[in-house]
């Protein structure tokens, strides 16, 4: 597949760290990224590619890890349901965009007082706003946003629908492992196996990487106890199975999910210890993969339930590598949407 024209080169380097800053980007038309069901493998493919020069900046010896890309721009974060790690990550990708930032949550705004959310946005975008990244406890909250509202939008996570920046991190994250496992600086997702255990019913992130990671090429099978696997899962075009070891078999990344309980009206497992017994991702069950298969997990972690202490911190784990990357790839993201419609207007 050709690729689709990435940015022009962002960090024209004239020293180790400094750097002129290049804003044109060609090929992008999406004003919003509320999700990864409806968006093309070119497109997910150029903020892939975009990353790795945002990456190259957080890692700068000089300790300067700012670009001016969103100079004089205003993020405002709504978080309206409880986050840390997407917060934090929303809040430093633009700060080393050097973008302003506001960050509201449900109970410093005005809807906790009964305003609708449309009218909430209205009076946070009088304040000439150019990103509003938003987290909702209700399913295609982002998207009935999206249509009315000018501002560019961005899902930070919506019920169990989708979480797009995590889908992507997490792509990004398995493609450099692929790459160097390959020795080939172009190898894409496609053949690899993915196997995504745990409370998939519940389980936003896992819904954006199915969709995700199948337009990518990778294979998808979905493993935990049938209580807790969707319905319509085969519908999605992936494998399911509630059997542990067959999950793993053959599978290039084993990806553990949180057992979501705040989000479990009743008890859909026997117990922990059954849960652990059957599904937790340690080193009796690791066997059945293959030695080279990376271990993932979106945070936060329960440990010793879902992935066992010593494999989340052991060598084959890249769990902080994806908090590393998903930086990287939300400013990617922001930098996509604002300047790419900028130089397209």
């Amino acid at each position: 597949m050709a690729k689709v024209p990435q940015t022009e080169p962002l960090l024209n380097r004239r020293s180790t760290d400094d750097a002129q800053v290049k804003t044109e980007v060609k090929g992008w038309t999406l004003k919003h990224l509320v999700g990864l069901e409806h968006i093309s493998r070119d497109e997910m493919e150029m903020v892939l590619d975009a990353a790795p020069q945002f990456l190259a900046v957080q890692q700068r010896e000089s300790g300067i890890k700012k670009v001016p890309l969103l100079q004089g721009r205003l993020v405002v974060n709504l978080f309206l349901e409880p986050s840390t790690r997407t917060r934090v990550s929303f809040e430093l990708a633009a700060k080393r965009l050097s973008a302003d930032t506001l960050t509201m949550s449900a109970s410093g705004s005005s809807v906790t007082k009964g305003e609708s959310l449309h009218d909430t946005l209205a009076t946070i975008e009088a304040m000439h706003t150019d990103i509003i990244v938003i987290r909702h406890a209700f399913a295609g909250a982002p998207d009935i946003l999206a249509e009315r509202h000018p501002s560019h939008i961005i899902n930070a996570g919506d019920g169990y629908h989708e979480h797009p920046t995590q889908g992507l991190l997490d792509a990004f994250t398995m493609r450099r492992h692929i790459r160097k496992l390959r020795d080939d600086p172009e190898a894409g997702l496609d053949g690899v196996r993915v196997a995504i255990i745990g409370d998939i019913a519940h389980s936003r992130v896992a819904r954006s990487n199915v969709w995700g990671l199948t337009k990518l090429g990778a294979s998808v099978v979905l493993c935990g106890p049938t209580t807790l696997m969707p319905m319509a899962a085969k519908q999605l075009g992936v494998d399911t199975t509630s059997n542990l070891r067959e999950a793993m078999d053959g599978a290039d990344v084993v990806y553990a999910l949180r057992m979501q309980t705040e989000r479990q009206a009743n008890s859909l497992f026997p117990s922990i210890r059954e849960y652990i017994r059957l599904f937790r991702v340690d080193g009796e069950s690791l066997k059945a993969a293959p030695e080279h298969a990376l271990i993932m997990h979106p945070g936060p972690m329960n440990r010793d339930i879902e992935l066992a202490s010593d494999i989340a911190d052991g060598p084959r784990s890249v769990v902080l590598e994806q908090v590393s990357n998903g930086v990287a790839i939300r400013m990617a993201v922001m930098h996509l949407l604002v300047n790419a419609s900028r130089a397209n207007a």
